[in-house]
């Protein structure tokens, strides 16, 4: 049994059983993959994966436990890789960020800034995607820690942990009528056409289930995943916005008007995501804490043991 043979395994899992995508991705050959997994097989004595023909289908059941535990030791190794870079280098290497447009564009830039500031030498990357993506991202090594709304709470093999509330926000032209109202209600909101986020973004699960519980359908006119685009639409006057309400700002959107909704969608959190026993660069603990004070090393690291209680803001 070699190392060779456990990427092998995780990688074609990963390349949904296709060897040669398999073979491409860790350069080498597909006969080479499939000569290696037979070896495996045969030595622990267990198909691992089911087959039609010459063709491997998907996991047997031993196989699914064969590959849980080569992803715990493929982790490990991983681990052990840092952590010989960490102590080689304490200020430099990579460090890459999966998050969602929102997070990327109104909220990381000043983190983003007073990080490089400390870490000149480290290289970041921002992979940006629907809250779904960027966690897949985290859970198969792709990035360091993912950022978004509480969805990817609850999602196995991750750790997450609350940075900071928000709520959602009207927005509408400056001569509007809802500009008028007290306290904007549901009702007065669906008599509008609306431009608000595609369903996999920034809290709009709660922006149906409020309509819903009042039995309100709303006309959504468009879906989009970044806000600049909804508010270019509403400025355009076809339709009223719902935005997150970082998204919006008085002095760059002087041709907008906001209105907070919290009391009718809920407060929303945004939280950071790491992998369950990954092993952190002391400079991540860094920017967590730069992004949200209040998650100090100590915190996430008693969180990431399994020893802290559920922690929230």
């Amino acid at each position: 049994m070699n190392l060779h043979q456990l990427r092998f395994v995780r990688e074609a899992v990963r390349q949904n059983y296709n060897l040669t995508d398999a073979a491409k991705a860790l350069f080498t050959s597909q006969p080479g993959v499939s000569k290696a997994i037979i070896e495996l097989e045969e030595e622990l004595g267990v198909d691992i994966f089911t087959r039609h023909g010459k063709r491997i289908r998907g996991l047997t059941e031993p196989g699914r436990l064969v590959l849980e535990s080569v992803e715990l030791i493929m982790q490990e190794i991983d681990s052990l890789k840092r952590i010989g870079k960490e102590y080689a280098a304490q200020d430099s290497g990579s460090f890459t960020i999966a998050t969602t447009h929102t997070q990327a564009r109104y909220t990381l830039p000043r983190v983003v800034q007073a990080f490089m500031l400390k870490y000149p030498k480290v290289r970041l990357s921002l992979l940006q995607g629907n809250p779904r993506q960027i966690a897949e991202m985290v859970q198969r090594d792709q990035a360091d820690l993912a950022i978004a709304t509480e969805s990817i709470a609850g999602i196995d093999g991750l750790i997450t942990l609350p940075c900071y509330q928000w709520e959602h926000m009207v927005v509408v032209p400056p001569d509007h009528p809802l500009l008028k109202s007290k306290a904007v209600s549901l009702e007065e909101i669906a008599t509008y056409p609306l431009i608000t986020y595609d369903g996999a973004f920034a809290g709009r699960s709660k922006i149906d289930h409020a309509f819903g519980l009042r039995g309100l359908k709303p006309d959504v006119l468009l879906e989009a995943i970044d806000a600049d685009v909804i508010k270019t639409y509403v400025e355009l006057g076809m339709g009223i916005g719902i935005i997150a309400g970082m998204a919006f700002d008085a002095e760059r959107d002087k041709n907008l008007r906001a209105i907070p909704v919290g009391h009718l969608f809920g407060m929303n959190i945004s939280r950071v995501a790491v992998k369950q026993g990954a092993y952190l660069r002391s400079y991540i603990y860094t920017f967590i804490e730069l992004l949200a004070p209040t998650l100090n090393r100590k915190l996430v690291e008693s969180a990431m043991s399994g020893t802290k209680e559920t922690y929230e803001l």
